[in-house]
């Protein structure tokens, strides 16, 4: 199973010009999703199985003021999933969550850090997979899949 569910989301209206934050927020929010399915696609192959869970965001239904770009790429992360299972056959399953807000520090983290300039991530995901045997040693009973270079720390 692989999780996708880093995100960033600078908040600012479109004419602030932050182009640097827009790159980083499609970086961390589209190219980090299908950097993820591409090493994890791999893995399933190989085992025959896998699953694939990416969160969206209701900003993929319903837009908002000053939320344009990090509304973009939920959206794109919908679309993405949904071509995912459409293209994933029966063995590979595909999930998307749409939370809404949540009671977090996400939206002060990306007001304090705005005027900070925006590094990009890695565009490498690196892949390490392990399965968990059986009590009996045969088939593994899950596999397990960590995507690591991606960080949501990315201001």
């Amino acid at each position: 199973m692989l999780i996708n569910n880093a995100g960033i989301g600078p908040i600012s209206p479109l004419d602030d010009l932050r182009v640097e934050e827009w790159e980083a927020t499609i970086d961390v929010n589209v190219e980090g999703v299908l950097y993820g399915i591409a090493a994890a696609l791999l893995v399933f192959r190989q085992q025959r199985f896998g699953h694939f869970v990416n969160t969206a965001s209701t900003a993929a239904h319903r837009i908002v003021s000053n939320q344009a770009v990090y509304a973009a790429t939920k959206t794109a992360v919908r679309v993405i999933s949904e071509a995912s299972r459409q293209e994933a056959g029966d063995k590979v399953g595909v999930t998307v969550i749409t939370p809404g807000f949540t009671r977090s520090d996400f939206r002060s983290r990306c007001r304090r850090r705005r005027s900070r300039r925006a590094r990009r991530p890695p565009r490498v995901a690196l892949v390490r997979s392990c399965q968990l045997a059986s009590p009996e040693g045969g088939e593994p009973m899950m596999s397990y899949l960590a995507i690591c270079g991606c960080s949501t720390s990315v201001y």
